[in-house]
């Protein structure tokens, strides 16, 4: 039997609006099963949370406690830029000298001065407000006690944490991360979206691996915290964060009309 072409077409086309269909149709849920699936395929030991842009939390082991590693750096950020010496006026180069490298290339140095002069109470008192579920400074500060749950919720509002006079400034350097640390999320943020994040790692050998994220298109927000522990090495701890990401990520989003 000869099919006739415009036939062809026909079935061409409803196979590929069948396809988008089936692809749009793959909600919040769908996404957050198909990375627990992927995850639980990977060596080590995973957490993560998703924050939707409704903000209903997407969650697997999102209480596991883990070492923060970098990732305190983030709040060490807010609360520096928070200081009553400091939200009130303009930045000055010490401040720029602190946190640009804290911040873009993950400096540990800086991020020691930073906590030394905002102390660990005023890091508990950002947790307070963010209602972490688990959070205790340690010493050093990288085995400092975190969750994905309480970064997931605290990215998803972290430029709004910061006084108006500061914001985008720490829009801008959590959007301008050194480009041998955009690993992860970055390389899967869909088209159109504006993204400010942090990772933090355990010197590259794959004992912790973790990243969090905040995504913006417009009023629209999206977070995400991928936390990895005990991988084989730093890299497979971070194509680990990327296929979670890829997973809850990859378009169409199913966003709310």
């Amino acid at each position: 039997m000869r099919h006739r072409p415009g036939l062809a077409l026909f079935l061409l086309a409803l196979t590929v609006t069948l396809a988008a269909a089936s692809t749009a149709a793959a909600g919040w849920p769908e996404r957050k099963q198909a990375a627990i699936r992927f995850a639980e395929r990977r060596a080590g030991i995973e957490s993560f949370v998703l924050v939707d842009d409704r903000g209903v939390l997407r969650s697997y082991r999102g209480r596991m406690v883990v070492p923060s590693a970098s990732m305190l750096k983030a709040m060490l950020l807010v609360v520096y830029l928070n200081r009553p010496s400091v939200r009130d006026r303009a930045l000055t180069d010490s401040d720029r000298a602190l946190l640009g490298p804290m911040i873009h290339r993950s400096d540990n140095a800086t991020a020691t001065r930073v906590l030394a002069i905002v102390g660990s109470s005023a890091l508990y008192r950002l947790a307070n407000r963010m209602d972490f579920v688990h959070f205790r400074v340690r010493s050093p500060w990288g085995l400092t006690e975190i969750t994905a749950r309480d970064f997931a919720r605290f990215f998803y509002v972290i430029d709004r944490r910061v006084t108006q006079r500061h914001r985008d400034y720490a829009r801008r350097l959590l959007n301008n991360i050194d480009s041998s640390q955009r690993w992860g999320i970055p390389p899967v943020k869909p088209p159109g979206w504006k993204i400010y994040f942090k990772g933090g790692w355990g010197s590259g050998t794959g004992w912790v691996t973790h990243q969090a994220a905040l995504l913006r298109k417009g009023t629209t927000r999206l977070s995400l915290a991928v936390f990895t522990r005990y991988n084989p090495s730093h890299g497979y701890g971070t194509r680990t964060i990327r296929g979670v990401a890829r997973r809850f990520l990859r378009t169409p989003l199913p966003l709310r009309p």
